[in-house]
């Protein structure tokens, strides 16, 4: 049996069969379950890559009921994420851009962004603090652009913020949890990183919780991605944030360079049972794409095909 097989094999008794450590004769909490991860994965966003064919793609290979988020790099700046993310506004499509605090050069920079972007209809962010060495301007950090965006007037009504379930590259753990803590207030929505280890998110959203995070959380997954996909995406963003990138996401890399690779299956298998429970607000997955946007959507389509006929 191939691992992909293996993969769907369990995964179908995963949503099915009762965990060893619940009663035999709870059922009810079963179809929750299953209840629950399909609508985390009928409701999942997608994260995109702001290059010259992304457009088509999603045009192509995207639903208008998907929410997308805009990625920005150092590199390009936000010109390239806020252009791409009002083009799918008004092609039909919630598409949040990340605003990089640290790329934002003023008040009056802010102000020409939200305009252009309210502009288009586009109603979402995610809020990052961003990678640059220096900040452009007056917003050292996401906390200072969130407080400036509620002062003029809370324009977006969905405002995402980061989550780091194993914890940042540069800042310690205490200080990242707290800043957390601080952006709460003015965000909806805590998108994570990437992390393989499940038990390692849902211990992290526990945590989060019980420090006075109560949003809902979406769990980053990666899509259907190849690894040779994946080569030419770090290679496309330039040299300095393809490094940046790398040091961050070791973990993933060299499960992509496996033989065999990697399925996101597992991965949600084994966060299956912590989905709809009260202790960790996992509320669905956000998908990075690395623009795999075909291969993703179908992937999504099958996982969905499978659990509404059991």
């Amino acid at each position: 049996m191939s691992t992909e097989t293996n993969d769907r094999a369990t995964n179908d008794r995963a949503t099915n069969e009762p965990a060893t450590n619940e009663p035999a004769t709870r059922s009810e909490p079963v179809l929750s379950r299953r209840e629950t991860l399909v609508r985390a994965l009928r409701n999942a966003s997608y994260e995109i890559l702001p290059f010259k064919k992304t457009e088509a793609a999603v045009l192509e290979h995207v639903p208008q009921d998907v929410p997308l988020t805009v990625t920005t790099t150092e590199a390009k700046g936000l010109g390239p994420t806020v252009d791409l993310a009002v083009r799918l506004s008004r092609h039909g499509y919630q598409a949040a851009p990340h605003l990089a605090a640290r790329l934002v050069r003023d008040d009056a920079h802010l102000a020409d962004l939200v305009a252009e972007l309210r502009e288009a209809d586009v109603r979402s962010v995610f809020v990052i603090g961003g990678d640059a060495a220096e900040p452009a301007g007056t917003f050292p950090d996401a906390l200072s652009l969130l407080q400036r965006l509620d002062e003029i007037g809370h324009p977006f009504s969905t405002v995402g913020v980061g989550g780091y379930p194993e914890g940042h590259g540069h800042i310690s753990d205490d200080l990242i949890e707290k800043a957390l803590e601080q952006k709460a207030p003015h965000a909806t929505q805590v998108i994570t990183q990437l992390c393989f280890d499940a038990d390692t998110t849902v211990s992290w959203a526990r945590t989060i919780q019980a420090r006075g995070v109560g949003l809902p959380v979406r769990v980053g997954i990666p899509g259907a991605v190849s690894r040779q996909k994946l080569v030419r995406i770090t290679a496309g963003i330039g040299l300095g944030q393809s490094a940046r990138f790398l040091k961050k996401q070791q973990s993933m890399l060299w499960r992509f360079f496996l033989p065999g690779g990697y399925s996101p299956n597992r991965l949600i298998r084994r966060l299956t049972p912590s989905f709809g429970e009260p202790h960790s607000n996992l509320a669905g997955f956000h998908v990075f794409t690395f623009n795999e946007l075909e291969k993703t959507q179908t992937w999504r389509k099958e996982w969905l095909a499978r659990l509404e006929a059991s």
